[in-house]
């Protein structure tokens, strides 16, 4: 990508470090958040000037991204008071607790970030089932363009995971689903070492680089207007804080009730998102590079032979990835039902919960049947017995399905399952990914 590029994202970096007070080292810049505001902005918009990449709508965006800025210094100004005695409350309730961890671990803590396995290992099979088709058709596209698509999208998908994270870490704690009575891991915001402000500027930031570097993923592939891209890269960051939803920053545009973990539609979202989108995109982009032509639409890419391989690559990788939401509701219904979060172990109950784990497990080894199929019948008669490969995972699957079994662990006792499933789900993908290069 263009220097002027990675120096544009790096300003809008630097714009939203400004703006939100995120970092002390940035409050050196200046005393005066409004100068820094203005001088960054304008940074902006000169590269947008000079950089033939960027549209005038784009620049735009820029003003508008400044003059939202102002405003909402103008509201952090008022509130400074109040949240510097927030801080200070809260300062000398730690200073109690002999046990609070660093604050690199607090943050650590809030990101979550062993859980970026659900996000990174389903693009590294969309991007070794575009090496597969590489190597059994000549491409003009040099294996280096996939490699940056691959590393540029696993960073989105893999920000868009982290500030998820913290955003539901901000905003369980808000609702009031986090209280002294969880029995999962320990939430930064419920224990007082992070304040609200903290967590949900935390998400803010991972989000808006996530959505910088989506555009990136634009630049890359040469489509700045394709609508699968626009579409995934607006929905994924909402999403990120519909999945929760909560007072910030929804109930700034009257969304504030919304939530798709509440409404019990959080399996759908994990299904969608970190199976289907998350495996399909670099495929995707693949193919509107080599049938790079204004009359080749959204829908032609669509029905491309790759990528319906790659849809139904993905849906062990998606059953997967749900069946790591299944046991974590499980775990947390009784504390979800007391404060409206409808999961479906909350709406449906224990067994239907259990059952829906089992079948989303089992499914994703079946799945491996029809994929062979597919790749039979793409690539001749040679059967693919390498697509096999993550059969060699089903003793790990065994001993998850036992512990989710219908007299399996409940409450604090799965919070090991959680993890494990986690786990299942990388092997389980790092497997297909080896089977892929090979077959």
């Amino acid at each position: 990508m263009p220097t002027s590029c990675w120096l544009f994202l790096f300003s809008v970096c630097f714009l939203c470090q400004t703006a939100l007070g995120y970092p002390h080292s940035v409050r050196k810049f200046s005393s005066n958040p409004f100068l820094r505001t203005y001088f960054t902005t304008k940074l902006l918009i000169a590269i947008s000037y000079s950089n033939y990449y960027f549209t005038k709508e784009f620049v735009i965006i820029t003003y508008l991204i400044h003059k939202i800025y102002l405003t909402s210094m103008i509201r952090q100004r008022k509130n400074v008071s109040e949240s510097k005695a927030a801080k200070s409350d809260t300062s000398s309730q730690k200073k109690v607790h002999d046990g609070r961890p660093s604050k690199l671990k607090v943050w650590v803590l809030a990101a979550r970030p062993h859980t970026l396995t659900a996000s990174i290992s389903p693009v590294l099979v969309g991007a070794s089932l575009v090496h597969h088709y590489q190597k059994h058709n000549t491409m003009l596209m040099s294996p280096y363009s996939v490699s940056l698509m691959t590393l540029t999208f696993m960073a989105f998908a893999g920000l868009i995971q982290l500030g998820t994270n913290l955003h539901n870490d901000y905003a369980d704690f808000v609702k009031g689903a986090d209280t002294n009575e969880r029995v999962g891991q320990a939430r930064a915001t419920q224990k007082g070492w992070l304040t609200p402000f903290e967590t949900a500027t935390g998400a803010s930031f991972c989000l808006i680089l996530a959505s910088f570097l989506g555009f990136a993923l634009m630049v890359q592939t040469g489509r700045y207007q394709d609508p699968y891209l626009i579409f995934m890269v607006v929905s994924s960051v909402f999403n990120a804080v519909c999945y929760t939803g909560g007072p910030y920053p929804l109930g700034y545009i009257g969304l504030g009730h919304l939530s798709i973990g509440y409404s019990g539609l959080g399996d759908l979202f994990v299904f969608i998102y970190f199976g289907f989108v998350a495996t399909c995109t670099v495929p995707y982009c693949f193919l509107c590079q080599i049938l790079d032509s204004p009359s080749v639409s959204t829908l032609n890419v669509f029905h491309h032979e790759l990528f319906v391989t790659s849809v139904i690559v993905a849906l062990p990788v998606s059953f997967l990835a749900t069946a790591i939401i299944v046991v974590n509701n499980l775990r947390d219904r009784h504390t979800d039902v007391k404060v409206g979060k409808n999961t479906l172990a909350v709406r449906f109950g224990e067994t239907f919960a259990r059952n829906e784990y089992k079948a989303l497990v089992q499914g994703s080894y079946i799945m491996l049947v029809p994929i062979a199929w597919r790749l039979k019948y793409l690539y001749g008669s040679t059967e693919p017995l390498w697509v096999y490969f993550p059969l060699l995972s089903i003793l790990r699957a065994k001993s998850e399905l036992k512990a989710l079994s219908s007299k399996g662990k409940d409450g604090a006792a799965l919070n090991e399952h959680v993890g494990g499933t986690a786990r299942l789900q990388f092997m389980f993908c790092i497997m297909l990914v080896i089977a892929l290069r090979n077959c």
